[in-house]
């Protein structure tokens, strides 16, 4: 492999005469939130990448030693509170994985700094990284870190469900391709699983089950209504009242349908993987990597014969089909010497290899975050991740990295839970979003 080093400082680290004359020893700490174990190579693959980094070292007759020291958080409350009082301590980890989410705010309070100041990002492997992953990575034109995954937010559909109301294998096996057309809409669906409930095949209040708590998820029905959530020019956020109505509609009718219970939100989470993975539900959402908990831990056994997959569909002409993806990222303290920020950007470019970030996205069921990674053979040999990364990651884009994001997603959700629940009407609710951002925001946000 060959890696192009950016900084004058890693390149004197690692070519001078002084360097090849004496031992170099550094402690590279990585800490990942929302990791589990099966996402062990978050932090894996720097490890991975120091032993690389080492043995080319010693081929050119330097003595380099790297530590990696990781730290791995489940959720992310506690995580991302880690991280910051560690900045502010000046002992935050070299490296930070972490949703790109994070880049808006983080970078705004000085806690991490720009990537691209360290590596090239037109050269291999970075280079072969998906243009829209690397957009997620970005922030006030400079790119602040490097995708590690990714995933999609898909609509799954019970194929005994649709065949037990007369769907054909033709239907079933096109439906990917109409709702991608936008010729098969959220209203279709709905109607689908009404029949669904009215001949018997799934039960009252379970033909459609969403995601039981605030999520990207939800930004998608925003989305299939004809929603931006910020102004590509701008960079400003935008709230769109008609597609906010048009999407709270959606769902307090579906709850008058009664496809879904008035109580579905709040719902455990295992209770929800149980429905899903026995075909309780007639229609679905959930994440890509979602497959493998269905698999491994609850009992679904022939995911392709049970298991239709698409976008999620428009919900009228104003919208379209999409899918919102999450990618973790990594991402450089700024409390690190320049030094272990040099060390640490090339580890985390060496980790990006198709090869090495195949490992992760394989065992956490992960989608990759390149075209040349589907070509390694492990990947590849995986039907769902290939499947996947053919038909719903090019059509996938991400919440933006805006630093007031999160006051427009709280409102979202909160209009969302009072529409769902009955509470306020659908125009109401997403008036009441429009006036409580805009009082936030003021001139930081678009309200249309």
């Amino acid at each position: 492999m060959t890696f192009h080093l950016k900084t004058a400082a890693l390149a004197a680290l690692l070519g001078s005469v002084a360097f090849a004359a004496a031992a170099e020893d550094y402690t590279i700490t990585v800490w990942s939130g929302g990791t589990g174990d099966s996402s062990n190579y978050r932090i894996d693959a720097i490890s991975i990448a120091a032993e690389q980094m080492m043995r080319e070292a010693e081929i050119r007759g330097e003595d380099l030693n790297i530590t990696v020291e990781g730290q791995a958080w489940s959720g992310w409350d506690d995580f991302k509170q880690a991280v910051t009082l560690a900045s502010e301590a000046e002992n935050a980890p070299d490296i930070i994985v972490t949703g790109h989410e994070d880049i808006g705010p983080w970078s705004e309070a000085g806690l991490i700094r720009p990537i691209e100041d360290y590596v090239y990002f037109d050269s291999w492997p970075l280079n072969t990284i998906y243009p829209n992953l690397i957009d997620t990575a970005s922030f006030n034109g400079q790119i602040w870190g490097v995708p590690q995954d990714a995933e999609a937010r898909v609509m799954f559909w019970s194929i005994p469900a649709l065949e037990a109301i007369g769907w054909s294998r033709d239907e079933i096996e096109s439906l990917a391709d109409r709702v991608q057309a936008g010729e098969f809409t959220l209203a279709d669906m709905a109607e689908t699983v009404k029949q669904m409930q009215d001949e018997g095949v799934i039960e009252p209040g379970m033909g459609f089950g969403p995601r039981v708590s605030n999520g990207p998820d939800y930004w998608q029905f925003y989305q299939s209504f004809g929603g931006e959530m910020a102004d590509p020019e701008t960079g400003k956020l935008v709230v769109d009242t008609a597609a906010l109505e048009a999407m709270y509609g959606f769902f307090a009718e579906a709850v008058e349908q009664g496809i879904v219970s008035q109580t579905h939100l709040g719902t455990e989470w295992d209770v929800w993987h149980q429905n899903a993975a026995a075909g309780n539900y007639g229609v679905w959402h959930g994440g890509t990597w979602h497959k493998a908990q269905w698999q491994n831990q609850f009992g679904l056994d022939d995911f392709f014969g049970e298991v239709q997959y698409t976008l999620i569909p428009a919900g009228n002409e104003a919208g379209r089909a999409n899918s919102i993806t999450h990618p973790l990222v990594y991402l450089l303290s700024a409390t690190s010497t320049e030094d272990e920020s040099a060390i640490a950007a090339e580890l985390i470019a060496m980790a990006s290899a198709p090869d090495i970030n195949a490992l992760h996205a394989v065992k956490s069921a992960h989608l990759g975050i390149s075209e040349d990674e589907t070509q390694v053979p492990l990947y590849a040999a995986d039907e769902w991740l290939a499947a996947a990364s053919e038909r719903l990651a090019p059509h996938t884009n991400a919440i933006p990295n805006n630093a007031d994001f999160g006051t427009f997603w709280t409102a979202m959700y909160q209009g969302l839970e009072s529409s769902w629940t009955g509470a306020s009407d659908p125009a109401e609710a997403a008036q009441n979003v429009a006036d409580t951002v805009k009082q936030s925001l003021g001139d930081n946000v678009v309200v249309r």
